[in-house]
């Protein structure tokens, strides 16, 4: 069976449901499964380290998982229009990787959540693509032949999936938003799997 790493970091846990919901889009390609994983936060004090097991969610991540996945979907909530620490902590960890070449010619999907519409989820999206470009990975998004995309007064974008939360934090998508995460999920691993045959 054939993985493909779903990888976010989640701070209130609407970018960790964005990411099930990509999950169950791969999962619905025969032959592939969805790996989750998350990283750690990353702490302003030196000394400080974290368990080697969270506390709830997904497993954290190693960069064997990098490795063993036939694609990639990577997600971050916005962090002034850029992803989020602990992501791009993990990201820079990766020059081994690079230096292999062990992620080249692998697909990649990225999705993000914001609490508000214009918060720069676009943004976000890109900045998670430049490290994948350079590890030589494929971009996967997400066409207008889903009909979501263009009827979507929520998140989504042809970037990636992206979730809007609001104000008041609601880490549940809405029916456009999960529609287009499925679908983003879905065409990754199809994308993927046709790569690895």
């Amino acid at each position: 069976m054939h993985e493909i790493l779903v990888l976010y970091y989640s701070h209130h846990g609407a970018t960790r449901e964005l990411a099930r919901h990509i999950a169950r889009g791969i999962e619905q390609v025969q032959g592939v499964c969805a790996r989750l994983r998350t990283v750690p936060k990353v702490s302003t004090v030196c000394e400080a380290t974290d368990s080697n097991v969270p506390d709830a969610g997904a497993p954290y991540v190693e960069t064997i998982d990098l490795e063993q996945c036939i694609g990639l979907a990577l997600g971050s909530p916005t962090r002034f229009g850029n992803m989020a620490a602990p992501l791009k902590y993990f990201l820079d960890s990766t020059s081994g990787l690079w230096l292999k070449g062990a992620l080249a010619g692998k697909p990649a999907a990225v999705f993000t959540s914001t609490t508000t519409m214009h918060g720069g989820q676009e943004s976000t999206l890109l900045s998670m693509m430049l490290p994948l470009l350079h590890h030589g990975m494929m971009i996967v998004g997400i066409p207008y032949t889903e009909t979501a995309l263009s009827e979507t007064r929520e998140g989504g974008t042809p970037y990636g999936a992206s979730h809007v939360s609001g104000i008041t934090g609601n880490t549940v998508p809405s029916a456009h938003e999960k529609s287009l995460a499925i679908a983003l999920g879905r065409r990754l691993a199809e994308t993927a799997k046709k790569l690895a045959a």
